[in-house]
C-alpha cells in the first residue's frame, strides 16, 4: 500500500495515535503500548484495536504487548501530522495569543482537516513575520489594538476605517441598526463582548460577509437581515454592535 493510500485511510483518531507514536519514537527511540495509552490518557486495552489497524495499513510494526515501530511510510505520515500540529500550535499560541494548553488542544482537533494549501499559506505568514522588517510590528499592533481586543490600553493610532460622514457636524460608526430595509452592507467589525459576541459569531456574523436589511419590526426591534441565503433576526442591541460598510450591487 502506498504512503498516500495509507494516509487517506486514516481517521482522525488513528492520526492521533500515529502522531503519538511518532513523538514517542522521536523522544525515546521506541514506543510501547502502555506509553501510548499514557500519552493519550486512555486504557491500554483500547489502544490495541488502533495498533492493529495501523499495522494493517502498513504504517507501524506491531505485535501484541511488544514495542511499536514505525515503517518508512508511517514515519513519513507521522511527521506530516506532527508538522501540522506544530504549525497550528504556533499560530494559536504565538500569533493569536491563546494559552499554551488551549493552543495545544485546538491544534489537536484542527490538524486533521487542514489542507496542504492552508498549511502553505500559514507557513508563508510565518515567513513574512520573519523576513519583513515590519512583520513583527504588524503583529504587535494587532495584539495592542483596542478596537478589536478587550482589556488593552487605548490605541495611539487614529482609525478612520469604520466612520461614515453623516452631516457637517461630525461622524459616527455605521451599524446594521442604521440601515434601512433594502440596504446592503459588508460587515466590518463585531463590537460586542462575551455571550452576545459569541452568539453573533455562531450566527455567521463575520467580517467581510454581505448582508441586506430585510425588514424592521414596527417598534424597531428586532431587525431582520438576509445573509447567505437565510433570513435572521437580530435584537436592536445586537444590530447596533455590528459595524458595516455600505455596498452596491457590483461591490466585491
Amino acid at each position: 500500500m502506498s504512503d498516500q493510500t495509507a494516509a487517506s485511510n486514516l481517521t482522525p483518531a488513528l492520526e492521533d495515535y500515529l502522531e503519538t507514536i511518532y513523538r514517542l519514537v522521536a523522544k525515546s527511540g521506541f514506543a510501547r503500548v502502555r506509553d501510548i495509552a499514557k500519552a493519550r490518557d486512555v486504557n491500554p486495552a483500547s489502544v490495541t484495536p488502533a495498533m492493529k489497524r495501523l499495522d494493517q495499513l502498513g504504517l507501524i510494526d506491531y505485535q501484541q504487548r511488544e514495542y511499536v515501530g514505525l515503517t518508512t511510510e508511517g514515519e513519513t505520515a507521522g511527521r506530516r501530522i506532527y508538522a501540522r500540529h506544530q504549525i497550528l500550535t504556533r499560530f494559536f499560541n504565538k500569533f493569536l495569543g491563546l494559552p499554551a494548553d488551549v493552543a495545544e488542544r485546538d491544534a489537536c482537533t484542527t490538524e486533521h482537516n487542514l489542507s496542504a494549501e492552508t498549511v502553505d499559506q500559514l507557513v508563508r505568514l510565518f515567513e513574512y513575520m520573519e523576513v519583513c522588517p515590519e512583520g513583527k510590528d504588524h503583529l504587535s499592533r494587532f495584539r495592542a489594538c483596542s478596537a478589536v481586543h478587550d482589556n488593552v490600553p487605548e490605541c495611539e493610532h487614529k482609525c478612520n476605517s469604520f466612520t461614515l460622514i453623516t452631516d457637517a457636524s461630525g461622524t459616527h460608526r455605521l451599524t446594521i441598526a442604521d440601515l434601512e430595509p433594502g440596504q446592503r452592507a459588508r460587515i466590518r467589525q463585531i463590537e460586542s463582548k462575551g455571550a452576545v459576541r459569541q452568539r453573533l459569531l455562531d450566527m455567521g456574523i463575520l467580517p467581510h460577509v454581505h448582508i441586506e436589511v430585510a425588514r424592521v419590526a414596527p417598534a424597531g426591534d428586532p431587525v431582520w437581515i438576509k445573509m447567505q441565503g437565510y433570513e435572521l433576526a437580530l435584537r436592536m442591541s445586537e444590530a447596533k454592535a455590528v459595524t458595516v460598510e455600505p455596498v452596491t450591487e457590483n461591490s466585491p
